[in-house]
């Protein structure tokens, strides 16, 4: 015999019940202050992305504005001040009013607070999830869903544009359900605000305005009496003023001409002027260029399969009744709402696949269809756990739902544990062979370059108590904490750099004795930690850049100017037996004219464009070896750049003939001919006069003008031979 269990007192059983009570009413806070905490603890290990201090100088822009200090808007500081500073101005403002001084504490304080407004948007994205499922469980699981996609996660510490815009879109949404629900006045006013701040953030917020009207109008057309009418047009009203006021109060450089501001705003949006090489589905392509298909393939192989399933089942749950029952979608407040989160989630990406603008760094651009996707989402999982129930009545089939979503949220927690800190790096099983060859020969990957943080952390760790001389950009230091900062110190000034940071554009191309100090995990290849100097390497390493060398050497070189260079298959090879201060930060670039702009991507036949390709430095005790191999579709002519710490300036003629056999028969004396008999005369009258000078056989174009100016003195005068397909010259 057992003796008998012992019995709760009824007050410590209510004082239980009342906790878990409290547990389950308040999760979707207590879910988010977990969330929060990690974030916390974890902005030291992010890096700083290209855009973090243009984005601040927006701020910084607009607060010198404010002051009186500024440009007016017909004198924009750059094309970036179209971006609005609703986010960014308090970042700064918390910034100084914290007194920060070092970057590293602003760029952790700007990481924060990123997140937080991320994990706030979550939680309305919870609140409105439980508003239209009536289901606790439920808005759970959503506000999980929205927080645990690794890329939007990875992008929620570092991407002050997009991700704001993300989290602000959710607000505005609840706004809207409940100022529909509520029907008010103070609520329309609140969501007028909430949509000005969102067209700051980014113009196509401005679309919410004719939307919410024309919501409006329909309440207007079916309104009983003279009464109500009153009370639509009046909140209308209000909504629009509000929605005025708070865009112009939040945007300075729309003070003196607001729909100027907003046209140049639309026209940035739709028409980028900066182009980007981007690599897609294993070709380098102009962002402007890019397929239609290009932000919807994105969103395929970057999205959990979770979302995606639950998603899409939600879409086809609000779309049935508006096939079979369309007059009631206008009648019905909640069908209507859940109309417009489809539109949402469908209509951006369509309208970018058929407006083709500039396209690039995956689908950000579209993230804020993300909160749409997850509460169509909280649709879905209601209705399979609705349709299972009746199903098969008695049984637990709605907990199972519930466990298997959990489940596949757990999956991808260990997901983004595994990625950290570049969760922002994340594919899915459509394309991910957790091979860093197969993804970065296809895709960008660490486009950002958050991967320099950790590559500089391993570097450090590996000379312990060194100052160390590297070459990278002066914003990845900026982020390291003082101590370990002062033991790094940039190649400027005549030092000799010991390691370089790199970022690969195109992984595809192969590797010249690449020797990476940081581990080539599957979500970053394209950023290494290298050494420079031969003594630094592994010996398999040194081993190749001195049969490099070797081999460089053993002919004569085709050009000598600065450094000499050898071709050899496709292979450029710079050399200077005595490297001097001013060379050994030489920034070695190729520039390609294909003789028929067909022939290669549109990019590389724009003047002024320019497309580096592995450029590989060391040294070898006193000489300075490069390397650039160039890509097999390369054709036409080539010319070669250099870059020192002041200017550019040719280190090269054109090699076509040379390096890719285009020589047509009598092409030699026809150039021969050309030259013999050029008269020692002016050869243009445009902004120089052009000469040919014979003396010593060095057959020199010179450009003279007697009075220069100074426009005149930059001007970056280009010669181009070509052969014509009719075999003469031009």
């Amino acid at each position: 015999m057992f003796p008998p269990p012992l019995a709760i007192p009824p007050q410590r059983a209510n004082r239980r019940q009342a906790a878990l009570n409290f547990l389950y009413s308040r999760g979707g806070l207590i879910l988010c202050a977990l969330f929060l905490l990690a974030g916390l603890l974890q902005t030291g290990d992010y890096g700083i992305g290209p855009d973090e201090l243009p984005q601040r100088l927006i701020a910084t822009a607009n607060l010198d504005y404010i002051r009186g200090q500024g440009d007016s808007f017909d004198g924009l500081p750059h094309p970036h001040a179209y971006y609005g500073a609703a986010f960014e101005l308090p970042l700064l403002l918390a910034e100084r009013a914290l007194g920060l001084a070092d970057y590293y504490q602003v760029h952790r304080l700007r990481l924060f607070l990123t997140h937080l407004f991320f994990i706030v948007g979550g939680y309305f994205c919870y609140r409105l999830a439980y508003r239209l499922c009536n289901s606790r469980p439920i808005a759970l699981l959503v506000l999980l869903l929205f927080l645990l996609h690794p890329r939007i996660y990875g992008h929620s510490f570092v991407n002050t544009k997009d991700l704001p815009f993300l989290a602000l879109f959710v607000i505005v949404l609840y706004l809207l359900e409940r100022a529909f629900r509520k029907d008010t006045a103070g609520a329309f006013i609140l969501l007028g605000a909430a949509v000005g701040l969102l067209t700051n953030l980014r113009v196509m917020g401005m679309a919410l305005f004719p939307v919410v009207l024309a919501l409006r109008g329909l309440d207007l057309g079916m309104a009983a009496g003279g009464a109500e009418r009153k009370g639509i047009l009046r909140s209308s009203g209000l909504f629009l003023l509000a929605g005025g006021l708070a865009f112009y109060a939040v945007t300075p450089y729309a003070w003196t001409n607001p729909i100027g501001y907003l046209t140049a705003s639309l026209e940035l949006t739709v028409n980028h002027p900066q182009v980007w090489p981007q690599l897609f589905q294993g070709e380098i392509r102009p962002s402007d260029a890019m397929p239609p298909h290009y932000g919807i393939t994105w969103f395929g192989i970057t999205t959990p399969p979770l979302l995606m399933l639950l998603g899409f089942v939600g879409m086809a749950v609000v779309a049935a009744p508006s096939f079979r029952r369309p007059g009631s979608v206008f009648r019905n407040g909640r069908r209507r709402f859940l109309l417009l989160l489809l539109a949402a989630a469908l209509l951006p990406p369509v309208a970018a696949a058929i407006l083709g603008p500039n396209q690039y760094s995956g689908w950000r651009h579209l993230y804020f269809i993300y909160g749409p996707l997850c509460l169509l989402a909280a649709v879905g999982l209601g209705w399979l756990a609705a349709v299972l129930t009746r199903w098969r009545p008695g049984r637990p089939w709605r907990i199972g739902v519930y466990a298997l979503t959990a489940a596949g949220l757990g999956l991808l927690l260990l997901q983004i544990t595994q990625l950290y800190p570049l969760q922002y790096v994340y594919f899915n099983f459509l394309v991910d062979r957790n091979t860093p060859e197969y993804l970065g020969t296809q895709y960008e990957m660490d486009y950002w370059q958050l991967a320099y943080r950790e590559g500089l952390a391993q570097l450090l760790a590996r000379h312990p108590g060194e100052t160390l001389v590297a070459r990278m950009g002066p914003r990845h230091l900026n982020i390291l904490p003082p101590e370990e900062r002062r033991r790094l110190l940039l190649a400027t000034g005549g030092r000799r750099a010991d390691y370089e940071l790199i970022y690969r554009l195109n992984p595809a191309q192969p590797d010249l004795a690449f020797n990476s100090l940081y581990g080539r995990r599957y979500n970053s290849p394209v950023m290494a930690v290298r050494p420079l100097n031969v003594a630094l390497m592994t010996p398999a390493a040194a081993a190749a850049y001195r049969e490099i060398y070797r081999q460089a050497i053993a002919g004569e070189p085709i050009i000598r100017a600065g450094y000499n260079v050898y071709l050899e298959d496709k292979r450029l090879t710079f050399v200077q037996e005595d490297c001097a201060a001013e060379r050994r930060d030489a920034w070695l670039g190729v520039k390609l004219f294909p003789p028929d702009p067909e022939t290669l991507p549109p990019y590389l036949w724009r003047p002024g464009s320019y497309v580096i390709f592995h450029n590989h430095r060391v040294r070898l005790g006193d000489v300075c070896l490069a390397v650039i191999q160039l890509p097999d579709y390369a054709a036409g002519d080539i010319a070669l750049l250099q870059r020192d710490l002041s200017n550019w300036g040719p280190v090269g003629l054109p090699l076509w003939e040379e390096m890719y056999g285009l020589s047509q028969p009598g092409l030699r004396e026809l150039l021969a001919e050309y030259r013999r008999n050029r008269p020692p005369a002016a050869a243009g009258t445009n902004a120089f006069e052009v000469f040919l000078d014979q003396a010593d056989r060095r057959n020199r174009l010179l450009y003279a003008k007697g009075e220069c100016t100074q426009g005149e003195f930059e001007t970056r005068v280009t010669l181009h031979i070509a052969p014509e397909k009719r075999g003469d010259l031009p």
